[in-house]
């Protein structure tokens, strides 16, 4: 069975075709896809995503969040409020590597998940992005030039673009740093920390307290929350 899981943000759609259990790395015909699964936080997006799908493999896509429900435990006060993407990461983190558990997403936002020992959702932490950041310095500024993420030269800039690259990378390294050393504190010493999206391959090297890389994650969880469901059919 191959099954196409699709990963909507705010800035990519990321795409993954699993043959059984393999995330393969190239796409395969559109007639060779049989079922779908779609994670969303755009909705416009979504309604023309599963209508498409549709017609291509004659099924109904599930979305998590409307005909496919995580099975984790959510302690925000208003659960509908957590974006899906987070307790997709959330699921796949505590069935692929355990929990306790803390997972970090490097994408539009970066954002931080946080899982208890029992595997239940504690809630998280939101924070502006890389390029977000990087793109207000430039726009709320009227000296500082608009420039493209990448790796700084140094830690101590000798030019405005270094300067501005080793702000936002370790900055954010050490935010990061910071911040799972105080959620370690509240929940467990032993939290792994899991980095995950679309940033994550630039900053991980930066960050001291990230135990593990999984740039796939999400992708990963998509597949794991369709097996639920259809075990459970």
């Amino acid at each position: 069975m191959n099954l196409l899981a699709i990963d909507v943000g705010n800035t990519n759609i990321n795409f993954g075709i699993f043959c059984n259990l393999k995330l393969l790395k190239r796409m395969l015909g559109k007639s060779c896809i049989e079922n779908a699964v779609i994670c969303s936080v755009v909705p416009h997006v979504t309604n023309t995503l599963a209508a498409d799908l549709r017609k291509i493999t004659g099924n109904k896509p599930l979305i998590i969040g409307k005909n496919l429900l995580l099975p984790i435990k959510n302690l925000y006060h208003k659960p509908k409020q957590v974006g899906q993407d987070r307790l997709v990461n959330a699921y796949a983190g505590t069935k692929l590597f355990g929990a306790p558990l803390i997972v970090v997403d490097f994408g539009t936002a970066i954002t931080f998940d946080v899982i208890s020992k029992n595997k239940t959702y504690l809630g998280g932490i939101i924070l502006p992005g890389l390029k977000i950041s990087l793109n207000a310095l430039a726009e709320k500024t009227a000296l500082l030039p608009r420039i493209s993420l990448e790796k700084p030269a140094d830690f101590i800039g000798r030019d405005t673009k270094n300067s501005m690259l080793s702000g936002i990378i370790y900055g954010f390294a050490a935010l990061t740093d910071g911040l799972v050393k105080r959620i370690r504190r509240k929940i467990s010493r032993k939290a792994k920390v899991i980095g995950t999206g679309g940033n994550i391959r630039l900053i991980h090297k930066y960050c001291k307290e990230i135990n593990k890389v999984d740039p796939e994650l999400t992708l990963k969880g998509l597949k794991l929350a369709y097996d639920y469901k259809t075990r459970r059919r």
